[in-house]
């Protein structure tokens, strides 16, 4: 009889734990991002705490990752310190006085990945899907980095 008694709320509490854990991963989103190497710097943690909470009419979302701010359905993702970008022949822009440079290998028609140049650390943003305003984005997210000290240019002013 002892043996029943102990299986019981064994089982109860097994159960328990279980439906809380699936509760928990279905509600809760989850995204497929790794961190930037220095994600944990003091520009990244400046960053996505003044991240907007709605971005070209996308709601931003926690992810709970250092350095990475999501809005929308992973509609706009920004990834602070990543790698700096050297040299490199993919197109070169401005915005709002921030070089960014477009991944030509990475984005497709769906989907475009740009990382800024000549800032340390370098932050990456990855839009996909058309977006309504996505100029409108890139002005928000460069006012984002314009503050991390830029070193080198891509786009020379006259």
């Amino acid at each position: 009889m002892g043996r029943k008694r102990t299986i019981l709320p064994l089982a109860a509490a097994t159960l328990v734990a279980v439906g809380v854990l699936a509760f928990v991963v279905t509600s809760e989103p989850h995204y497929d991002i790794r961190p930037g190497a220095e994600a944990d710097s003091p520009h990244c943690a400046r960053m996505t705490e003044k991240a907007p909470a709605e971005l070209a009419g996308q709601p931003r979302h926690s992810t709970g990752l250092s350095g990475v701010v999501v809005w929308g359905d992973n509609d706009i993702v920004l990834r602070c310190g990543v790698p700096e970008l050297g040299p490199t022949t993919d197109p070169c822009f401005a915005a709002e006085g921030v070089d960014w440079v477009i991944d030509s290998t990475r984005s497709k028609d769906a989907k475009k990945v740009i990382t800024t140049y000549g800032r340390a650390p370098a932050t990456e943003v990855t839009l996909t899907r058309p977006q309504s305003a996505p100029d409108a984005a890139l002005i928000d997210l460069s006012a984002l980095v314009a503050p991390i000290k830029q070193t080198e240019k891509c786009i020379e002013s006259n």
